[in-house]
């Protein structure tokens, strides 16, 4: 059974700081409240947690790893009972305001020597937040579903910690969780091992932990999706292409007409696969990762 504690679907990507709703003190809720510092989390402790939770991501539409929270949300996380942290060094934010720590939950501690080190870090334009770099460590650790798994189980172990008196529910969540996320892993490996031998690149670096899982190379540039790019951009690409045959290009949402128009015109074809570190328009977590799998597929079984 699924817990949505968000009201509207907000968009994925990078943009806009206004508040947002989803901020409650956590002297208000009736249940064991969390906040978490990106959608994946959220949802998973949502599973998770069931009836016995209540989880709080407040950052507004746009991309959670450039954000920097107001005083309003700081002192919400400063009152939930857990703080659930992605680590690989997302969300910087962290470590620039005083939470305790006693509340804070690493998710990714228990695999942090599969961290995946980026050399030569770009500094990029990305949205309307301006120029920022990925950083050091990759960090979208929840697209290989086996390590969205792990954060799982860290924060099954930390519910359990925290309310021992539930432990047969959170266990009982994490399981189905656990069944849906493999069944997505199962999916997409089927895909690409089963299908034709296809050369991707992405269109922003941030599909390395899916590339280390399913044993591809997926080189990335450094193109939005609602921006046409520009000269150094395409020139970037060309010199990818040089030592790297692509025919398709993932990107984290549809790419405006005239830019996979001049792909189509390289012989490349776009094709979406959607990080989901914010909420999605439509659907969940889950949902997204089904549809990225489908689209993993459709490539994959392309002629």
């Amino acid at each position: 059974m699924r817990w949505l504690s968000f009201i509207a679907a907000l968009s994925i990507g990078c943009g806009g700081s206004e508040p947002s709703p989803d901020i409650a003190p956590a002297s208000s809720a009736p249940t064991f409240s969390v906040y978490t510092v990106n959608y994946p989390l959220q949802y998973f402790a949502e599973r998770i947690g069931g009836e016995h939770v209540t989880v709080s991501f407040p950052a507004p539409a746009g991309d959670p790893a450039s954000w920097s929270p107001d005083a309003e949300a700081i002192s919400a996380y400063q009152q939930a009972d857990l703080i659930l942290l992605n680590g690989a060094s997302y969300a910087k934010w962290v470590a620039t305001v005083t939470l305790p720590t006693s509340k804070l939950v690493d998710t990714s501690s228990s695999f942090a020597d599969r961290y995946i080190m980026v050399e030569d870090a770009v500094v990029h334009s990305h949205g309307p937040e301006g120029e920022h770099s990925h950083g050091e460590t990759a960090f979208t650790t929840w697209i290989d579903a086996t390590l969205a798994i792990r954060h799982a189980a860290a924060i099954r172990d930390s519910f359990v910690s925290a309310r021992p008196e539930h432990e047969s529910d959170f266990h009982q969540g994490f399981a189905e969780l656990e069944r849906d996320l493999a069944a997505v892993d199962e999916r997409i490996e089927a895909a690409i091992t089963g299908g034709s031998d296809v050369g991707l690149v992405g269109s922003n670096p941030v599909y390395q932990y899916f590339a280390r899982r399913y044993g591809l190379s997926v080189p990335s540039v450094h193109f939005e999706p609602d921006t046409y790019p520009e000269a150094d951009g395409w020139h970037d690409l060309e010199h990818l292409l040089e030592d790297h045959a692509a025919t398709w290009m993932i990107w984290e949402d549809q790419p405006i007409v005239q830019t996979s128009d001049k792909l189509s015109d390289m012989g490349i074809q776009s094709a979406v696969f959607e990080p989901c570190s914010n909420r999605p328009d439509f659907g969940d977590y889950l949902s997204v990762m089904e549809t990225n799998a489908a689209a993993i597929d459709r490539i994959f079984s392309a002629q």
